[in-house]
């Protein structure tokens, strides 16, 4: 379990999955301001975390296609206290391990988002904020943390852009 983050207040965090390997400049004014950035895997790329830090802390989890790249160093799962409450990040839903107790589980991979409660348990996918895969929206999302409790927020940071040649 990693340390703790965050005093007695509110928290605001970002989370994004599916960059692979592109930082939009949208993204980052949607995350102006955030307490810590969460990436669940398919990163593609150091410069993307790198980018990430510039905001805020970024805790982050190596996905499927990170692998071409030694996984960037990044663990498959981890564990986070935050404001009081147990996270549980992972790439792909079907491979989460979230310990007993665990308040929200974020995950990626789908490049669909997903935020509902199942049998007490905030789940989270931000969809996918890269340029590339089927989705035509890129999106993102925030979770805010208060009181104990964890309130997610669907962004979208706009139509996906294409790849210059």
């Amino acid at each position: 379990m990693t340390p703790a983050l965050g005093p007695d207040r509110p928290l605001l965090l970002g989370v994004v999955a599916d960059t692979h390997g592109y930082l939009d400049p949208r993204l980052l004014r949607l995350f102006a301001g955030v307490d810590a950035v969460l990436h669940a895997g398919d990163v593609g790329a150091a410069a993307v975390l790198k980018g990430l830090r510039a905001l805020a802390p970024v805790h982050a989890v190596r996905g499927n296609n990170d692998a071409a790249l030694d996984g960037l160093g990044l663990p498959e799962h981890l564990d986070l206290e935050i404001g009081g409450l147990s996270l549980h990040l992972v790439h792909e839903l079907a491979a989460a391990r979230p310990p007993a107790g665990t308040d929200v589980l974020i995950f990626g991979h789908s490049h669909r988002q997903l935020l509902e409660r199942r049998a007490g348990r905030l789940l989270l996918n931000p969809g996918a904020a890269g340029r590339r895969g089927f989705h035509a929206v890129q999106t993102a999302a925030r979770l805010r943390i208060e009181a104990g409790a964890a309130a997610g927020e669907r962004l979208v940071i706009g139509p996906r852009l294409e790849r210059r040649a």
